[in-house]
């Protein structure tokens, strides 16, 4: 693997820390957005990144610290003086566009991390087929849908694959990668040293799988919870207690949606709406009992209330504006 410039398409949550965090391993990164407009909006996010880099570092530096970020450092290599310099560096490594052209023109690897809905990527894949380099392997940060779905779309199947990251990444650092049956090895495995080489560490699946490793498993729970209020059987606070008293998790299911974000949530309802249509009315009686149409209510209440979630200073909970903190 010899990639030096990464382009980031979306400037969201994830995709505004997978951006922060390339650049944070010395890699040259853009970030492309659809419109000139949204540049403010994602160069505050990696400003909050930055404080929250340097906010780790301080209590990684501890002699006791209360969580490690293996994103950030390994613990036998902690160096905190390089840490800080490359946190205050990584900024400068980032460019932040809306012209497709000057975005991918020398791009090693672009990481799709746009809204979930494959109309909306397909789209994005046919508008910059024939401008991207022939180098330019393209993976989808997609946190449900198949890489075969999208896969003709790009114009190049044998340099496409999943890459998907978890929320948090410089302390959650995992990076799940799935090809598909068209995916050249080459690549996969040039994709895999491209997440070591972020401090990520790689779980590779075998196989396709909507949802892959951690969102076959996560999914399931947060439509449980969603579920349980859309029925009217509790509400998201006492659910989420029930859920940490319980087990002894740090995040209820309405904090993990909170973080990601209410209209990725309702993205991921609408994605699992439709499967019960290829079950006959027995079988989905007895596997899906979801009140899909009752989850889009309670999350289309909030999202017209403008509480998208911690992005935007309330979702499920209120957050300071700096802090992690529940109020």
């Amino acid at each position: 693997m010899n990639y030096k410039n990464v382009v980031v398409a979306g400037g969201g949550i994830l995709g505004s820390q997978i951006a922060f965090q390339s650049a944070y391993c010395s890699f040259n990164v853009t970030i492309l957005v659809r419109e000139e407009d949204s540049k403010n909006e994602v160069e505050e996010k990696l400003k909050k990144l930055k404080k929250t880099y340097l906010d780790a570092i301080k209590e990684m530096s501890k002699e006791e610290p209360i969580e490690w970020c293996r994103g950030i450092s390994s613990v036998d290599n902690f160096n905190k003086e390089e840490c800080i310099n490359k946190v205050n560096n990584a900024l400068e490594n980032i460019t932040i566009s809306s012209s497709q052209e000057e975005s991918l023109k020398d791009a090693d690897v672009l990481i799709e991390s746009i809204t979930e809905n494959i109309d909306v990527k397909k789209n994005f894949y046919e508008q910059i087929k024939n401008i991207l380099p022939e180098k330019t392997v393209i993976v989808t940060n997609s946190s449900t849908l198949l890489p075969s779905k999208l896969a003709k779309s790009t114009g190049r199947e044998d340099k496409f694959l999943a890459l998907h990251f978890a929320n948090s990444i410089w302390k959650n650092n995992i990076a799940e990668v799935m090809g598909h049956d068209k995916t050249d090895e080459k690549y996969f495995n040039e994709i895999v040293s491209f997440a070591e080489s972020i401090n990520m560490i790689p779980l590779a699946a075998k196989e396709e799988k909507s949802g892959y490793l951690l969102n076959s498993m996560l999914v399931p729970f947060l439509l449980s919870a969603m579920d349980l209020v859309a029925n009217g059987v509790s509400d998201p606070i006492t659910i989420d207690k029930a859920w940490t008293l319980g087990t002894g998790a740090p995040k209820g299911p309405f904090k993990i949606i909170d973080t990601v974000g209410l209209e990725t949530a309702k993205n991921i309802v609408l994605q699992y709406q439709k499967v019960p249509n290829i079950f006959d009315p027995l079988l989905k009686k007895m596997m899906l009992p979801y009140n899909y149409d009752g989850m889009l209510d309670v999350l289309n209440k909030y999202i017209s209330e403008g509480k998208m979630g911690k992005s935007s200073g309330e979702g499920f909970y209120k957050y300071e504006e700096e802090e992690d903190e529940i109020i």
